[in-house]
């Protein structure tokens, strides 16, 4: 009983600082005014948040993110943020399944599969929920309004997904080292 409850308390203080990491870093880097660095860094803090934490971990970062950034005044549209949540999602169960996979202690192919997949997937499910469905049929907004919602929910995705895994396979086996020292 109280094993389980610390390693409740460790799990709620461990997302709460990927929360407050995701806050932090949202807003300062809103001032750059550069939606590729902000993209890259929420998804190095969502894969990173569930290949330390787990997958309860990654899904809450996953589905505050948008939230945040729209009260931070750099998300989209509020009818958008549900699809921005499940690409979010998918990009986080996607590395949970695939990422925890071993190949006889081969970290990196694994990680490079998960990099290519989740990025992918989440893509997939931005482009088509976003530009093939909720700006065409539920938005109705002018046409370069349009366009550009449907520029931001394209590749630049793909991009950021990218990039942010690449920090993230980058960045983990230190954070993973750091985190192991710490330990009891």
């Amino acid at each position: 009983m109280i094993l389980d409850n610390k390693k409740r308390i460790l799990w709620i203080t461990q997302t709460a600082v990927f929360i407050a990491l995701l806050i932090v870093l949202q807003a300062a880097i809103a001032l750059l005014g550069t939606p590729l660095i902000t993209g890259s860094i929420v998804n190095l803090l969502l894969i990173t948040s569930v290949m330390t934490c787990g997958p309860f971990s990654g899904l809450t970062v996953a589905v505050v993110s948008p939230v945040v950034a729209k009260f931070l005044g750099i998300g989209p549209l509020w009818a958008l943020i549900p699809f921005i949540a499940v690409g979010n999602i998918v990009l986080v169960l996607i590395w949970h399944f695939i990422g925890n996979l071993s190949l006889n202690g081969k970290e990196y192919p694994v990680y490079i599969i998960a990099l290519i997949v989740a990025a992918t997937a989440k893509f997939l499910v931005l482009y088509i929920g976003i530009v093939k469905i909720a700006v065409p049929v539920f938005l109705g907004l002018p046409e370069p309004q349009a366009m550009v919602i449907s520029n931001m929910f394209s590749i630049p995705q793909l991009i950021t997904a990218l990039v942010g895994g690449a920090l993230a396979v980058a960045l983990f086996p230190r954070l993973k080292k750091a985190l192991a020292g710490r330990k009891e």
